[in-house]
This record gives C-alpha cells, sequence and structure tokens, in this order.
C-alpha cells in the first residue's frame, strides 16, 4: 500500500522516469482490436525490463481490449454542451441538494481536510457528486484493461502508457486489485483518478494506514484536496473564475464547462 511521503515520492518518481526516458522501447500502437495481443506481448517484455514485478506482470496478462472504453474515449459529446446544458444533464440541482446534506454528514472530515489542505468542502463535493453521485457508481469497467487498451490505441498512447506503468506499481503495491473496476478510462474510486494522479496525489484520509480511494471516502476526499492544493490551491482565496483558485479546478478537468460547473456548484455547496 502506499504509505506516508515516501510512497507519494516513489510513486512521483516512477511517474517522472517514464516521461523522462520517453515512451516503450519497441510497442506499436494500433487503432482496433486485432493488434492488441501482440502488442501486450511486447509491453510485458518492456515493462519487465524497466523493473515491473510478476505480481503485475500477471495482472498485465489477464487484461483484454476494451472496446466500450473506446467507444467512450471517441464519444465524449457532453464536454461539447453549453454550461446550461452540461448543467442540466449533470443533474446540477440534485448534486448541489445532496452536497448540502453530505457537508453535515461529513462535517468533521471535511473541517480536517480543510485545514490541512486548504480547501473548503464545497469543490469536494462538487468533484465528488460530479464524478461519481457521491459514490453511487464508481464505473463498470476494469480498470486495467481500460488503461492498457488506452496505452494502445494510436490517439492518446504515451499519455496513457505513462498510465498504464502508473496502475502497475498500484498492483505490484496491493492497492490496485486485477478485478477492481472503474470508470470508461481507468479512472480510480470515489473521485475517479487517473492512477498516475492515484499515485502521486493518493493520502491516507482516515490513518489506517494506506490509501484505498475505492472504499475510503476519507482518502478519497483528502487525495482530491491533495490534487487542488498541489496545483495551485491557495486557501481562503476564491474559486469562480477569474479568482486565484479556479486555476486548481482546471487542473482537475481539461472541459470548461466541467470546470465551470464545480466552481458553480461547490458555492452553492458552501452557501
Amino acid at each position: 500500500m502506499i504509505r506516508g511521503s515516501r510512497g507519494n515520492w516513489l510513486a512521483a518518481a516512477l511517474v517522472a522516469a517514464f516521461f523522462v526516458s520517453g515512451p516503450a522501447f519497441g510497442s506499436t500502437c494500433g487503432n482496433g482490436a486485432n493488434g492488441f495481443e501482440v502488442w501486450k506481448a511486447q509491453f510485458m517484455q518492456e515493462a519487465s525490463a524497466r523493473g515491473v514485478g510478476p505480481r503485475a506482470l500477471d495482472a498485465l496478462a489477464q487484461t483484454r481490449y476494451a472496446s466500450k472504453t473506446i467507444a467512450a474515449d471517441r464519444g465524449q459529446k457532453s464536454f461539447k454542451l453549453s454550461l446550461d446544458s452540461f448543467m442540466q444533464k449533470r443533474g446540477a440541482n440534485a448534486i448541489i441538494s445532496r452536497g448540502r446534506s453530505m457537508k453535515q454528514k461529513y462535517g468533521g472530515l471535511l473541517s480536517m481536510i480543510e485545514s490541512r489542505y486548504g480547501v473548503p468542502p464545497g469543490p469536494l463535493l462538487a468533484i465528488w457528486g460530479m464524478e461519481t453521485g457521491f459514490g453511487g457508481f464508481l464505473g463498470n469497467q476494469n480498470i486495467l484493461s481500460a488503461v492498457a487498451t488506452l496505452a494502445y490505441d494510436c490517439r492518446r498512447s504515451e499519455f496513457f502508457t505513462g498510465h498504464l506503468y502508473a496502475a502497475l506499481a498500484l498492483v505490484e503495491r496491493g492497492v490496485l486489485s486485477p478485478s477492481d473496476v472503474g470508470a470508461a478510462h481507468g479512472e480510480i474510486g470515489q473521485t475517479q483518478f487517473l492512477p498516475g494522479n492515484a499515485l502521486t496525489y493518493g493520502v491516507d484520509g482516515d490513518g489506517n494506514g494506506r490509501v484505498d480511494m475505492i472504499g475510503s471516502v476519507a482518502d478519497a476526499l483528502a487525495s482530491t484536496a491533495n490534487f487542488l492544493r498541489a496545483h495551485g490551491w491557495q486557501p481562503g482565496a476564491g474559486y469562480q473564475p477569474g479568482e486565484i483558485n479556479f486555476r486548481a479546478l482546471q487542473g482537475w478537468n481539461a472541459a470548461s464547462v466541467y470546470q465551470q460547473a464545480i466552481a458553480i456548484i461547490g458555492k452553492e455547496i458552501d452557501g
């Protein structure tokens, strides 16, 4: 399991090492299921040469080409909506209402997180509500297969190759099970971290000595706050568009409508 700051340093070092050294040595990306098994065999050899252990390699051997992941990657139409349409589609009013209840339910935890990371409840609850409906649906795609498929797919191969190495590190440490499911792009847990971000920003929010962003609300919310702080969050500053902390929200998701929705919903929850 990831434990303390040393675990986060090692995680960051692993991800950084991949991007410094560049893509995998010789595996060739593809645009359909036919080449996936050949690519996987090449990738496993390269991963072994990079020091990936047998536990992670065995998990990678079990992965399958994720057609639903590719379909989702090609069909992200909601981010082309207007802000009003996006908010309606996402159920913003329901998220605000439930978010206010969650603010009371998890008041002690949220106060602890704000004192430690400087992030108030609103943005965290907005992210939690938008990503998984406050943990109601964490996804139904095998995480490792989804990330491996995207690492193989030519569209964003280099980006997801880094996340695949991170996912393998999570498996090797026992943080991620080969059978764990998440969102279509391999996002993990209550607030949907990509594997590289889970390695780099995952923290132990409930104090039990390990990071579990799937089963622990405290770990998921504290890790989300840690992510925002690492992306420039300033305690006490505003987070609406044009304010200093909006930049940190931009780090969470590249879509402008998503960024604005977090800010709007968060403000309504914070009151």
